[in-house]
């Protein structure tokens, strides 16, 4: 476990160890919810890369954005999102955080500087470094994190945007989740070559750092952002990690493509939240007694923020076709003749 800044407080390595133990309660119920029946849908499990979300996005000011992925539950908790208002999104209820009307995979936070996730694999890319683009424009010093995962390397929209943000030196970091998996096929199947020399081709200065480690993952994070705030960017980093579940919650017998016993030894070895525990207790900053209270609280937060989202309204029905865009409304006079 890597060490953090002196100057950082037993109250920031609590609330790491806080915000990772609810995204895990997040997905327990979220998982629960789609085996019930009670979820629309499908949704992507974050469980067991809850290092990277946190360890990020506690270097992050909320001003500062975020774009996130279709597994993107963690990285909207850690940025900031409430129990209530995920729950309700998961369910189609009105008081989600887009009205029930994104789901899963298309939550937006924008009080807290989640600009959204996207069910397009990479698809959050060119919203991340115009976002950066946007900053440098305005003068901000704001900071904007993408998310994307090692299988999102294969589409060439990052290639386009890391030129763009390397040639104008934008205030991005790219962090890609690298859990060893591209949907069902293992990433040194797919991915040619290293991942961080994408990054280094346009001259990106690039980082590899493990993702089961939050010190480690917020030291990086830390000194990255502040470099990028003056003008040093864009940075890469690619972070080492594993998923615990299937691709998505349908994906239950793994063994065609991965093993049973490779997911134990992550779940033993490797776990980010027992392993960051254990050094919490080690170096007396809580006991043992102190987390199993803190885990129990939070579970209890989370049973109550699903029954509250179970029993909350849906949208009206009026309310079906408000808040939705479409390119082809845009397009319309042109397909008619109507404009030149």
């Amino acid at each position: 476990m890597a060490k953090k800044p002196a100057q950082t407080n037993a109250d920031d390595y609590l609330r790491m160890y806080r915000q990772m133990a609810k995204i895990r309660a997040f997905e327990d119920n979220a998982n629960r919810l789609y085996l019930e029946a009670k979820m629309p849908g499908l949704t992507h499990m974050y469980s067991g890369e809850e290092a990277v979300a946190v360890g990020i996005c506690e270097a992050l000011g909320s001003t500062d954005k975020i774009t996130s992925t279709h597994r993107g539950h963690g990285h909207c908790m850690a940025k900031g999102a409430d129990f209530k208002q995920m729950f309700c999104e998961l369910l189609g209820k009105a008081e989600g955080y887009c009205r029930g009307k994104g789901g899963s995979m298309h939550i937006a936070d924008q009080d807290n500087g989640n600009l959204g996730a996207n069910a397009i694999v990479g698809g959050s890319m060119g919203i991340a470094t115009g976002a950066a683009l946007s900053a440098k424009l305005r003068g901000s010093k704001d900071v904007t994190v993408c998310f994307f995962g090692d299988g999102a390397t294969a589409q060439g929209l990052m290639y386009e945007v890391m030129n763009m943000a390397a040639l104008w030196k934008l205030p991005v970091i790219y962090a890609c989740e690298n859990n060893g998996y591209s949907e069902y096929t293992r990433t040194d199947e797919i991915a040619a070559g290293s991942i961080t020399a994408r990054a280094e081709a346009f001259g990106i200065e690039a980082h590899k750092v493990d993702g089961q480690d939050v010190l480690a993952v917020n030291k990086l994070t830390t000194d990255l952002v502040a470099r990028a705030r003056k003008g040093e960017g864009p940075f890469f980093i690619e972070l080492e990690t594993y998923r615990y579940h299937g691709h998505h919650v349908g994906d239950i017998n793994r063994e065609y493509y991965r093993t049973k016993k490779e997911e134990a030894d992550w779940k033993k070895n490797r776990d980010p939240i027992t392993n960051f525990g254990k050094w919490l207790t080690k170096e007396g900053i809580a006991s043992a007694d102190d987390l199993a209270a803190m885990d129990a609280e939070i579970k209890d937060e989370a049973k109550a923020a699903v029954d509250y989202a179970l029993a909350a309204d849906y949208p009206p029905e009026e309310e079906v076709d408000a808040h939705v865009f479409s390119g082809v409304a845009h397009a319309r006079p042109y397909l008619s003749g109507d404009a030149a």
